[in-house]
């Protein structure tokens, strides 16, 4: 027992802490012996700065101004893919042109459905099924399109888009005046076979006009206009499809040419538009006219006054935007090596249907619920944040799926819902993370609002890793995955991202603010912070100095 009026000491000794404890006084002081310059050193010599009020205050902004745009924009709900909701299908089947019997092969199908899936991407139509079926020259490619509006779709991708520049020779708008055509002057590289073709020319007729043949593009050919008013007599082709390198939908406001498709020719395109354009510059009308002919038929045959030697051309047409951008998607992604016959065109019910899909919801809302319930038991008060993190992160995820299905067609899977629980995991694993680290260095003594800061900068690192993981996993498997797999990559990597997002913007300065209280300063009952939830025995051992 000490005398009278004497200061008792107590030691208190850890791995790298040493404490002095003093009866008069009872606020323990902490020495730590921490290397000079390390980040423990400098988090308690230079404390990080934040100001976590204006961070959730310019957070909650956001979340207001992305649940506003999805209400003005009208994106009130999330597309459902084919397995969902249902869509839209049809079956194309080659159409073999005479003397071309040996073309359907098995290869060409293929390409087909390699081009037809690139089309239909494109356009921002996801989780869509191509495929083809049957054997030998039997085989079929079936397209199905998720959507009300899977119509338009087909009408795209069933085009043959074979794009050919051809010097115009005759155009006219009456019969009569093809009859003037004498076989014995014909142009050259006129047969007489195509005279008489022209001279019988009606475009008027939709079957004579010819929309989707491949035509030989080192022979002349007579075609028609889209609209059937003129018919012309054209050289062969020039400059092909393939000699574009890409194609985008431009809309021209100084002028009366609105809507039009901008293309890029290849190194060798562009010469050889260069060559045709100064051969045919200073010839009399319509000799020099260039045609623009897709698929069999004139979208404009413009007069050249120029040689274009710049590498680029345009196709103009009276065009609205959607002509505009889904004649640019066919051309970008180059043209069928087949005609296809379209057949008919019929609604689908859902692959999977609604008991399906209120499994998936009711599987999330469990996982959903039963992480919220550990946290809160684990973590106690301290739980909030973890809830918190995750209401946050479902709001943003289902505006993103809203907005996505607006901008870019998204359209949401049973696939995608599976990728959504996973997320779940993905950022209940971040808080814990930081919780963890946060307690480890309460255990060392640290005071709860030096141990917020520290606690931080190890733990974001160990975050940031783990999202950039996850991250190249759900890149490498939608690149090379395709169907629903590549509907799971997608929302998987759409969640991490967010997950990046709510646990600086929200977790963390979440955390900051409940260190500066009281309640959680003192250790309280069910902050989460007591010994006891902190795997110490003495009270005396964990210190809240602010």
């Amino acid at each position: 027992m000490a005398p009278c009026g004497q200061r008792t000491t107590r030691l208190a000794w850890s791995t790298d802490t040493l404490r002095v404890e003093s009866e008069l006084d009872s606020r323990p002081m902490s020495f730590e012996r921490v290397p000079y310059g390390s980040a423990r050193n400098q988090a308690n010599q230079q404390p990080v700065p934040s100001n976590p009020v204006r961070t959730l205050v310019i957070l909650f902004i956001v979340l207001l101004t992305m649940g506003g745009v999805a209400v003005f924009t009208g994106a009130t709900s999330v597309n459902l893919g084919l397995d969902l909701r249902g869509g839209t299908s049809v079956t194309l089947q080659p159409k073999v042109q005479p003397g071309q019997e040996g073309t359907v092969t098995t290869e060409s199908i293929d390409q087909a459905v390699n081009i037809i899936r690139q089309r239909v991407d494109g356009v921002g139509v996801a989780e869509s099924e191509v495929a083809a079926q049957g054997t030998g020259t039997n085989r079929q490619i079936v397209i199905s399109v998720p959507g009300e509006n899977g119509r338009r779709i087909i009408d795209l991708v069933g085009q043959t888009a074979e794009l050919r520049f051809r010097q115009v020779l005759i155009e006219t708008s009456d019969s009569a005046d093809s009859q003037l055509l004498d076989d014995s002057a014909l142009p050259a590289g006129v047969t007489p076979e195509v005279a008489e073709q022209f001279r019988n020319l009606d475009c008027t007729t939709v079957a004579e006009r010819g929309a989707g043949a491949l035509d030989d593009p080192n022979q002349a050919v007579a075609v028609c206009d889209r609209e059937g008013f003129l018919k012309y007599l054209l050289a062969p082709a020039r400059v092909l499809g393939t000699d574009v390198s890409g194609a985008q939908a431009v809309f021209d406001a100084t002028t009366t040419l609105g809507w039009y498709v901008s293309l890029d020719f290849s190194s060798e395109g562009g010469r050889k538009f260069a060559q045709v354009t100064s051969e045919v510059v200073n010839l009399p009308s319509p000799q020099n006219q260039l045609a623009i002919v897709l698929d069999g038929l004139v979208v404009s045959a413009p007069r050249i006054n120029e040689t274009i030697s710049g590498g680029q051309a345009q196709i103009t047409g009276n065009f609205t935007q959607l002509e505009a951008q889904d004649l640019a998607s066919v051309l970008k992604y180059g043209s069928l090596p087949l005609a296809f016959e379209r057949g008919e065109v019929q609604q689908i019910s859902p692959t999977l249907g609604a008991e399906q899909l209120d499994a998936g919801l009711l599987a999330g809302v469990i996982g959903l619920f039963l992480v919220l319930v550990y946290s809160l038991f684990y973590y106690r008060a301290l739980g909030v944040v973890a809830a918190g993190s995750l209401i946050v992160a479902a709001y943003v995820l289902i505006v993103s799926f809203m907005l996505l299905g607006e901008w870019v067609g998204y359209t949401l899977t049973l696939a995608g819902i599976a990728g959504a629980i996973v997320s779940i995991g993905v950022t209940a694993d971040s808080f814990i993370v930081y919780f963890e680290r946060l307690r480890d260095e309460l255990r060392e003594g640290r005071s709860l609002k030096t141990a917020v800061e520290t606690a931080w900068i190890r733990a974001r690192r160990t975050v940031i890793v783990s999202d950039v993981v996850s991250m190249i996993a759900a890149v490498l498997l939608y690149i090379f995955a395709v169907g629903g797999v590549r509907g799971f990559a997608f929302t998987l990597g759409i969640s991490t991202l967010i997950d990046l997002l709510v646990i600086f913007f929200f977790s963390k300065p979440l955390v900051v603010v409940l260190s500066r209280m009281k309640y959680f300063q003192e250790g309280r009952k069910f902050s989460g912070l007591t010994p006891k939830n902190l795997g110490l025995k003495n009270v005396g051992e964990v210190s809240a100095n602010v």
